[in-house]
């Protein structure tokens, strides 16, 4: 993909195929922190509250969930064959998204940046 100054225009240059899956974990996110600001940080979406809570992206068969190693760490047994990284998550194209699991990670990163809020 091409940097990109916007969460609009990642989405718009995103695989067609993850178009929907990234659409509908963006509207998630933001639903989670209202108050949260998008941003384009590494090159993705993130959304910063007090911090980043979380970046995602769009890949050719699934789109990830970076919440960092501390979240993959408390959730590692939720996330059954789920293939997963030190800090990221990936949800294949071919399945919804589990979105009472991601809604829980986020809420731990926002609950995390809020106690170190100055």
């Amino acid at each position: 993909m091409q940097a990109v100054s916007s969460v609009d225009e990642y989405i718009d240059d995103a695989p067609a195929a993850a178009r929907a899956h990234l659409t509908e974990l963006r509207a998630l996110v933001r639903e989670l922190v209202p108050e949260g600001e998008e941003r384009i940080s590494y090159r993705m979406p993130a959304m910063s509250l007090h911090g980043i809570v979380v970046w995602f992206g769009a890949f050719a068969h699934h789109v990830g969930l970076y919440p960092g190693a501390e979240a993959v760490r408390v959730f590692e047994p939720e996330l059954g064959d789920f293939k997963h990284s030190k800090g990221g998550i990936q949800f294949p194209l071919d399945r919804p998204l589990p979105r009472e699991l991601i809604a829980r990670i986020v809420q731990l990163n926002v609950a995390r940046n809020l106690k170190k809020r100055p």
